[in-house]
């Protein structure tokens, strides 16, 4: 019995791909489990297996008394001396105590205990395999959907994509393939538990590495995100190297790249600025498609007022707000738009100031804008 025990653990081992050690672990907390209720016995007890002999046996640890008040803890100094005459008063011996039947007994108890440690096992091998794909980009094909979750099958794991990481202008519907942002991984008592998003601005930074070369490489860097999932996005990119174009390596030739990701996020409109340390170059860039005449900025308060030619107002606002919305959260500082002419009301513009320009007819910038937003 003992042997095709052995066996079976080999079998659970490389079927599961658990090591050899836990289980044995798990099977002997089992056996002395099983001892301790099968046999009364409270003592301190160890279990040996030798998997060569295909043998378990049970040894109980007693110490070495003057007179046994507990049979179960302690052993007679004239016992143990007839074991071996150098045992003396207070050492701690081991006494075999394995019944003739405990082969059989043992391995029905243990079945429940090393069944439930191989579970455990199974779901830190899971665990440990997804907690490495946080924050990162997976592809999976949803399941099923209830009010609260859809849930999407990543392989070994089903995860869950709450309603409010959804984009509220997406379908979900079943045997559909999406990628989705892993934002958590947690190891419960019910077992892994993945967390993903398709409105996280990580999934915007991982698409945008996985389409751009350069992103990937290190060339060029992306600064910060801003996304209103769905509908527009902002994203900042920066190259240290003078001669590489940040924005146009995020476009790509015919805007391929941006594309790509316009199209995986049904639709999101992009805007791609380049990063500055200026304040006044960085804030113009985020409100982009929208010209720019000025920029004040209030260091103290991290606040800047922007002026703009009057026709581009409510394109450097956005339509409810949304473009000054997301260049603010983009560049982390305040940004309290005004036209040229309120500007010049308020002092705010001298006279020598730049004219306000009338759109010319066809501008490069500004059609590469409109296509990519």
């Amino acid at each position: 019995m003992s042997s095709k025990l052995f066996e079976a653990i080999e079998y659970l081992a490389k079927d599961k791909g658990i090591e050899k050690e836990v289980l044995l672990e798990a099977l002997e907390a089992a056996l002395i489990s099983a001892y301790k209720k099968n046999f009364k016995s409270a003592s301190n007890v160890r279990v040996d297996l030798d998997e060569t002999a295909g043998t378990m046996r049970v040894f109980s640890r007693k110490t070495v008394v003057d007179e046994v008040e507990d049979s179960q803890q302690e052993i007679s100094l004239a016992s143990a001396k007839d074991m071996d005459p150098n045992y003396e008063l207070e050492d701690v011996i081991e006494v075999e105590v394995t019944p003739k039947d405990f082969g059989r007994i043992a391995a029905q108890a243990a079945k429940q205990v090393v069944t439930q440690r191989v579970r455990e096992a199974e779901r830190g091998v899971i665990f440990n395999e997804y907690a490495d794909r946080e924050e990162d980009v997976m592809t999976g094909i949803i399941q099923r959907k209830d009010s609260k979750f859809v849930y999407v099958n990543l392989g070994k794991i089903e995860a869950k994509l709450a309603d409010t990481e959804q984009m509220p202008t997406e379908e979900y519907d079943v045997h559909d393939r999406i990628k989705v942002y892993v934002t958590k991984v947690e190891n419960t008592s019910k077992g892994p538990q993945i967390f993903i998003s398709r409105s996280h601005p990580g999934l915007l930074k991982r698409l945008f590495e996985m389409e751009v070369p350069e992103i990937f490489d290190g060339i060029v860097e992306i600064k910060s995100i801003a996304r209103e999932a769905g509908d527009r996005s902002k994203i900042s990119v920066y190259a240290p190297d003078p001669d590489v174009d940040p924005v146009g390596s995020c476009v790509g030739q015919k805007g391929q790249r941006v594309q790509a990701i316009v199209n995986e996020l049904k639709g999101e409109k992009i805007d791609i600025v380049e990063w500055s340390e200026d304040p006044v170059v960085y804030v113009s860039n985020a409100l982009s498609p929208s010209k720019v005449v000025d920029v004040i900025v209030d260091e103290e308060e991290k606040a800047t007022t922007v002026i703009v030619p009057d026709y581009q107002l409510s394109l450097a606002i956005g339509k409810r707000g949304q473009n000054a919305r997301l260049a603010a959260k983009l560049t982390g500082w305040k940004i309290d738009i005004k036209s040229e002419t309120e500007a010049k009301e308020q002092g705010l513009l001298d006279e020598d100031a730049l004219k306000m320009d009338e759109p010319d007819e066809f501008e490069e910038d500004a059609f590469e804008d409109d296509l990519f937003q």
